[in-house]
């Protein structure tokens, strides 16, 4: 007898007990499923194809299933799966540390496993007041940019200045007060604003995406300008958290957006591209002066912070393959090469009457249109269906389209995506 369960399509039978990330059901009841995946291309259920522009959420950034990746990690699984990591260490942990520390700014040193971008912020958040308390400061205020977005645990959302996230929740936030993203026309009033706030001395950390904001709608700032602004709490003490969850990896042409700038931050948070999309984890990496503040026959001044799959063994495997890829002659080049695809359709495109400005940092491109739109407006749900349609998956920010796809994509698959945002001009 044939089960009537089999029969339903996925998509459907979805719709019974799941409650999908930012989606109000009741106005986007439908979700799309998605049964297979490999390099730069998603399948549904149907067996159409779609190129992944903005790779998942900037996490499968060597393309999907992997074959490197998968041969790694499958072998990991048949010696240890998972262990706890309070009291224990294991070979994963200690090579991925070895590996990691050669590519991150010369100025971290240690690493503090979790579980994803939001635990990895919230983690560099607890950093920065601890240190200071710890030191018998009283430093109880952090700051952030405006719009930015830092995940959505409690610490997290505080940092955050976006208010569609955040709204039911602010009366419960710690304390926090928002400045200006620099900028060459604003970068000195700002700079004698922030000398001034910090003589009060309560200032205890900095909390910043580098260089793009990504849900701001990869709103990019002043590379100078940032520099100023970090040497500025440098100065001051204030402990610096480079939010480098979406930015790290490759994506701004450099391993991290951090290595734009002069003057290096005291913590890093990542996630994502992290471990290539495979399996979840999170980092909050810091420079020796921070983890001493921790070091102490107190055992009250310990980081006590803990998840029950910080630094799983397979996530590790995971992510070093993904260091090792990043590292490859191969992924360097394809980066240049999506950098200068980029480029050039910027040339074709910038100048077109219905788009604002463009911009681009790395493998990330963005561009307004030149119309205005609800971040998750109808106009905005036109948009999405249409790249759909033409088999290019892209998310737009309200009227900011941006292309953020895996390292490995070919250069048809990219002109694909060129291709439907250049029709969406003629009709939007």
């Amino acid at each position: 007898m044939t089960n009537p369960i089999a029969l339903e399509k996925l998509s459907d039978r979805d719709k019974k007990h799941l409650w999908h990330p930012l989606t109000q059901h009741k106005t986007h009841p439908e979700m799309l499923a998605i049964s297979h995946a490999k390099g730069a291309l998603i399948y549904d259920e149907e067996g159409k194809d779609y190129i992944d522009g903005i790779a998942s959420w900037y996490t499968c950034m060597y393309g999907h299933c992997h074959p490197f990746i998968l041969e790694r990690v499958g072998a990991q699984m048949q010696r240890l799966d998972q262990v706890v990591f309070s009291g224990f260490t294991h070979e994963p942990a200690v090579k991925l540390s070895e590996a990691l520390i050669e590519i991150l700014p010369e100025n971290q040193e240690k690493l503090f496993f979790s579980d994803n971008g939001s635990t990895a912020t919230e983690i560099g958040i607890k950093m920065a007041l601890q240190y200071h308390f710890n030191l018998g400061r009283k430093r109880n205020v952090m700051l952030a940019f405006e719009e930015g977005f830092h995940g959505d645990t409690f610490g997290s959302m505080s940092v955050s200045g976006l208010s569609v996230y955040n709204g039911p929740f602010e009366e419960f936030f710690i304390e926090v007060e928002r400045i200006s993203v620099p900028t060459p026309e604003n970068i000195e009033a700002l700079l004698a604003q922030l000398e001034n706030r910090l003589q009060d001395n309560n200032i205890a950390g900095f909390i910043y995406e580098p260089l793009v904001q990504g849900a701001a709608a990869m709103k990019m700032h002043d590379v100078n300008g940032l520099d100023k602004v970090l040497a500025l709490f440098k100065k001051y003490g204030v402990i610096t958290v480079a939010d480098e969850v979406m930015t790290g990896f490759g994506k701004t042409g450099a391993h991290f957006a951090s290595d734009h700038l002069a003057t290096k931050p005291d913590i890093i948070c990542l996630s994502k591209a992290l471990t290539a999309g495979l399996v979840p984890m999170g980092l909050t990496t810091c420079t020796e002066e921070i983890y001493q503040a921790f070091y102490s026959d107190d055992i009250a001044k310990g980081l006590f912070h803990g998840h029950t799959y910080t630094a799983n063994p397979l996530a590790c495997t995971a992510a070093l393959a993904a260091v090792d890829l990043l590292r490859s002659d191969e992924i360097q080049g394809n980066i240049q090469n999506i950098i200068q695809w980029h480029r050039d359709f910027d040339k074709e495109i910038k100048d077109h009457p219905k788009i604002a400005a463009t911009r681009q940092l790395g493998v990330i491109y963005a561009l307004d249109l030149n119309v205005q739109m609800e971040r998750y407006g109808n106009l905005r749900d036109k948009l999405f269906k249409h790249f759909m349609d033409d088999g290019v998956f892209l998310r737009p920010l309200g009227n900011t389209i941006y292309i953020l796809a895996p390292f490995v994509i070919d250069k048809s698959q990219m002109d694909r995506i060129y291709e439907s945002i250049k029709s969406v001009l003629e009709i939007v």
